[in-house]
This record gives structure tokens, C-alpha cells and sequence, in this order.
């Protein structure tokens, strides 16, 4: 699905083991893979400066991944000094990423307004896909799971809809990735529609079949015509809460979504769906930056 991932790790997210799945991520359809590793700059004599002896020490570890490389793969290994998001800004920009991996921490809405957050702050200012996954995922896996996951990052997505610009977009950009990629693409897709019980707004039941007949039938039809096979899901009670259980009982390797809430005061106050989504699912998700 995607050809140039820059994976950034800082050694404490699990991701520097996918420096032992090159052929893996490969067959996954990547031809070129960059590894990112940042040291915080280091005060000596009141002067900040590059801690020269942390950066060797990262560089000797993400070696493994230039020893066994498949033919017609470029594999990059890039330590810099630094703040995390101007370099990783930097590494995209420079390498022409088309996404980036990224390891994120259960946060709640406290921690990140008291100490902030990389995967936040990156959303904020990417324009390209961010793909997060959580360390207690990959730190659990035997080298034989993680071979398999690396073949299959975005292989399954289960994708929330709910007609608003922000969903629309997300299927667009499903669907360019998927033609762009017909060889090592998308194969399945689960599309979740969850209907908020309760207030004053409430759904009969010919109402949800429109919908599924004008809204989430003609996705699925254009999805089909790529190759793509397609389950629709309705759902009612709270939209994070039915599109996590969802993810756990359907077989799929990411969540895909986006957002147009772009007012970083209006985050903190009432924090949009994708926010909640990458702070609380256990799935690797998969965040498209909202461009109109």
C-alpha cells in the first residue's frame, strides 16, 4: 500500500525490531525503508550540543537493518541530534516519505496537555498518512507473528463512516492508494456505521436503510470494482466504544481514519473522534491528515 515508510523509533516503542523484517516489509510493497532515531541535544557549558556517544550507540543498533536487504529495496538508517518533530518533519521531507510509523503510549487528555504529545504535534503538521502502533503490541510478538504482521500492515482496515468531509476523504484516499497499489494493496475493508443512541435525534429503521443503500452501498460497489472485498456494519450506542469492540471482533490489521478538527483549542476542550481513537485503540491506526 505504501512504498516509502519512514519508521521512527526511540528504542523504547519496540519498533527498532523491524529492523530484523526488511524482507517482510518488502513484500508488503515498500522499495525504499528509512529508520529514524533522535537524541535530545545535551547542555554542556550551557550550551546545547549532540550527545555524539548515545547517537553511535543508536546507530550500531539500526544497522541490522542494512544486513539483509532484497533486491530492488533501498534501506536508510538515519540518527540525528535534536527535537523529534523537526527532525522526523525533516527526515519526511527529505526522503519523501509516503508514511510514517510511529509508536504512540496509552495517553489520557491530562497527560497531553500537561506534557504534550509527538504523535499530536505530528498530526498537526504531516501531510502525509501517520501510522501508529503501540508498543505492548509489538513488544509481544514472536519474530514469526511480526514477520507476518509486517506483510500485512494495511492489508485489513476497518474504515468509520459516517458521511461527514472527514470520512469522505478517508475513503478517497483508500481508494487512490489502492489503484496505486493493486499488487500489494488493501484486500479487505469492514465499514462501520455507528448510530449514537439517545438525545433527540434518533434513527428509524427506513432511515438506516437509506443510508445503507445511498451512502455505504455505492462505497462498496467502488471498493469491489478495485478487488476489494467489503463488509458494511451498522452499529448503535457510542461511536468510540462500538468502533474499538468492532475492531476486536472483526479480522483487521489497522483502523483507518481522518479529521477536520484543525483548532488546536477546541482538541483540548472537546477532542475530536480521531484523537479519542489514536489515545484509546489497542489496533494500529491509520490517520490521514485532512486536506480540502
Amino acid at each position: 500500500m505504501f512504498q516509502r515508510p519512514l519508521i521512527c523509533t526511540d528504542f523504547t516503542d519496540s519498533l527498532q525490531r523491524l529492523t530484523q523484517f526488511i524482507p517482510d516489509l518488502a513484500a508488503s510493497g515498500a522499495t525504499q525503508i528509512v529508520f529514524l532515531h533522535v537524541v535530545p541535544l545535551v547542555e554542556k557549558s550551557g550550551v546545547p550540543r549532540p550527545d555524539t556517544e548515545k547517537m553511535n550507540r543508536a546507530e550500531e543498533k539500526l544497522a541490522v537493518a542494512l544486513e539483509h536487504v532484497p533486491a530492488g529495496v533501498e534501506v536508510k538508517v538515519e540518527v540525528k541530534a535534536g527535537r523529534a518533530v523537526d527532525a522526523m518533519l525533516q527526515a519526511a521531507k527529505t526522503h519523501r516519505a509516503d508514511v510514517l510509523i510511529l509508536g504512540t503510549q496509552n495517553r489520557n487528555l491530562l497527560t497531553e496537555k500537561l506534557f504534550g504529545s509527538t504523535t499530536i504535534d505530528l498530526a498537526k503538521q504531516l501531510t502525509l498518512p501517520l501510522f501508529t502502533l503501540r508498543p505492548q503490541l509489538i513488544s509481544t510478538y514472536t519474530s514469526e507473528e511480526l514477520s507476518l504482521r509486517c506483510q500485512h500492515l494495511f492489508r485489513d482496515l476497518l474504515l468509520p463512516y459516517d458521511d461527514s468531509e472527514a470520512s469522505k476523504f478517508t475513503v478517497e484516499q483508500v481508494k487512490r492508494l489502492a489503484q496505486a497499489n493493486r499488487n500489494h494493496g488493501v484486500r479487505n475493508c469492514v465499514l462501520c456505521r455507528v448510530i449514537e443512541e439517545g438525545g433527540r435525534l434518533r434513527w428509524s429503521a427506513q432511515e438506516e436503510q437509506e443510508f445503507v443503500a445511498q451512502k455505504l452501498e455505492p462505497i462498496r460497489n467502488d471498493f469491489q470494482g478495485l478487488g476489494i472485498n467489503i463488509k458494511i456494519e451498522v452499529r448503535h450506542g457510542n461511536p468510540i466504544t462500538e468502533l474499538l469492540t468492532a475492531a476486536q471482533e472483526f479480522d483487521i490489521s489497522a483502523i483507518a481514519l481522518s479529521s477536520n478538527n484543525v483548532n488546536p483549542l477546541l482538541e483540548w476542550s472537546s477532542p475530536s473522534f480521531a484523537n479519542e481513537c489514536v489515545r484509546r485503540s489497542m489496533h494500529p491506526v491509520l490517520y490521514f491528515p485532512f486536506r480540502k
